[in-house]
């Protein structure tokens, strides 16, 4: 997971050598982006290790078998929504965003790409999930190593090019990633049809039921809701942001990649315990399942917490290793400054939110990312409107909302700890 943080900072160092209209159209493709991936590996990836870990703690090997097929079957179908809402709706989004010329241009050709291969992205995920479930987090993560590790130089050379060849500009990094999930797709494939989990799983002589769709959805779908509000909070965000030209948007890309970096670190520890307290909760030792929920999420937050002060302490340091537009590095510090400080919390929320998947408790991270959307839109709308605080006023609503979404997926959990339901 920190391999995927360098490898999130290298790539911003790339689009800032591809431009600023680069770091603009990244920015404007980053919260459909982010609404993919959280839903792969967080929100319906975690309800596919939610559900492997229940039915392995419960003894069912025959269900745990048979959810490998269901997952790649709704992988599947996911990855098809969102390739088309790529080429339909994306577009018109990205120009509500702000979006236009080269700064629009750049964001279509990224978002066309990545999203036309995200078949590759969702099985990467699918598959690393019910490893997980299973209680193997180290072949995943081994795999995902050496694929984050490729994807730098790749990633570089496709956009950048090599020798006299001038590279693929905003298409290479698309390219890149894809291409790594695909190898790590297949060799977690591998894994898994070899018995790593205690069963061999088979694609076929096993029917489609509801129950075992229901089994992964039922987490699935209301975390994949908390990853829509996060992302659709970033939408709004982001128009908010376009209202101030495209430097401000540039540099928020920058300073949102920030977050971006930081949520491998989260998704490391709680893709974790999604597997421990899933498999305490098919146990029925919930207890256990609490005290392993608090010390991961305390380590997260303290771990990326750290990481926020010390940006935000040297936020035009931060800033230059990406760009050197005086414009888009004010931008950057504005944001830095005011949300960097937060982000033990931000830490903290995230990975209690994956536990909570284990423990198939969704309402508080439900209601906290709903909270949060109102608080960062509506509340960086107020800034701006009515209190003529300009693009830190949006700055400051984001550092709230983050705020506020950690404390109440925190609160309730000290007040009323998980308990069996009677």
């Amino acid at each position: 997971m920190i391999v995927q943080t360098l490898v999130a900072m290298a790539e911003t160092f790339i689009f800032g050598r591809l431009g600023t209209d680069a770091l603009a159209g990244f920015a404007l493709v980053f919260p459909l982006m982010m609404m993919m991936t959280m839903m792969a590996a967080g929100g319906m990836g975690g309800g596919v290790a939610a559900a492997m870990a229940r039915t392995l703690g419960a003894g069912r090997t025959g269900d745990a078998r048979a959810l490998v097929l269901h997952a790649l079957v709704l992988g599947a179908a996911l990855a098809l929504l969102f390739t088309l809402l790529s080429w339909t709706a994306a577009p018109s989004l990205y120009r509500m965003l702000g979006g236009e010329g080269a700064a629009l241009a750049n964001a279509l050709t990224y978002s066309h790409v990545l999203f036309t291969g995200s078949l590759f992205i969702w099985a990467n995920f699918f598959l690393s999930a019910l490893l997980r479930g299973g209680g193997d987090a180290a072949t995943p993560g081994r795999y995902m190593l050496i694929s984050s590790i490729a994807q730098v130089p790749l990633s570089y050379v496709l956009a950048l090019g090599i020798g006299g060849w001038p590279g693929m500009g905003m298409a290479g990094p698309a390219i890149s990633s894809l291409l790594t999930s695909a190898v790590s797709a297949l060799l977690q494939a591998r894994a898994l049809w070899r018995g790593k989990l205690g069963f061999v799983p088979a694609l076929s002589g096993i029917p489609l039921q509801g129950r075992l769709f229901w089994e992964i959805l039922r987490v699935g779908l209301i975390a994949s809701f908390s990853a829509f509000t996060a992302n659709l909070t970033a939408m709004l965000v982001t128009g908010l942001v376009g209202r101030f030209g495209i430097a401000a948007l540039a540099g928020y890309g920058i300073g949102v990649r920030l977050e971006f970096m930081l949520v491998p670190l989260a998704f490391g520890i709680g893709s974790g315990l999604t597997t421990i307290v899933g498999v305490a909760a098919g146990a029925n030792d919930w207890r256990r399942a609490v005290r392993a929920a608090w010390i991961g999420s305390l380590v997260a937050g303290l771990g990326i917490g750290a990481f926020g002060w010390i940006v935000a302490l040297l936020p035009e340091g931060w800033a230059r290793l990406f760009t050197n537009d005086p414009d888009v590095v004010a931008a950057t510090v504005a944001y830095v400054t005011r949300v960097a400080p937060f982000y033990f919390v931000f830490g903290i929320g995230m990975t209690l939110s994956f536990a909570s998947q284990g423990a198939g408790r969704m309402k508080a991270p439900f209601a906290a990312g709903v909270t949060r959307l109102f608080v960062a839109s509506l509340g960086g709308w107020f800034a701006v409107e009515h209190l003529d605080w300009g693009l830190p006023g949006v700055f400051t609503a984001i550092a709230v909302g983050i705020v506020t979404f950690g404390t109440l997926i925190a609160g309730p959990l000290l007040v009323h700890p998980w308990r069996g339901r009677a």
